[in-house]
């Protein structure tokens, strides 16, 4: 059986308006996230789908980021599999951080990729 090549984008190219899905836990989204993002931890997923499915309702691709990328290409592949415009950001949040994108954090303090 042959898979499709799972798609994916480096960290560096996603546009700055681009609808980011991140998937990583909470303490995590909250030492430093991509500002405007939409939070649904993978934990967490099937259950919240419903939140996923409305961000996505107008037919907006998702940037689906997590950590280094092993999550976010698992829930990428959902995604793409359910119909929906989907991408895996290569590298993840350790990526972003890497390529100087910006960064917020829940506590105040400077954001950090946990």
């Amino acid at each position: 059986m042959n898979f499709a090549p799972l798609p994916s984008v480096d960290a560096a190219a996603v546009p700055s308006d681009a609808l980011v899905l991140d998937v990583r836990e909470h303490d995590e989204w909250a030492a430093g996230h991509v500002e405007g993002a939409v939070h649904v931890p993978m934990s967490d997923f099937v259950a919240r789908f419903g939140e996923v499915t409305k961000a996505l309702a107008d037919g907006r691709q998702a940037f689906v980021m997590c950590r280094v990328g092993g999550r976010s290409a698992q829930v990428t592949q959902y995604l793409v599999q359910q119909g929906y415009d989907a991408v895996n950001v290569d590298g993840g949040m350790l990526a972003w951080e890497s390529a100087g994108r910006a960064m917020v954090a829940d506590t105040g303090e400077p954001a950090f990729v946990l």
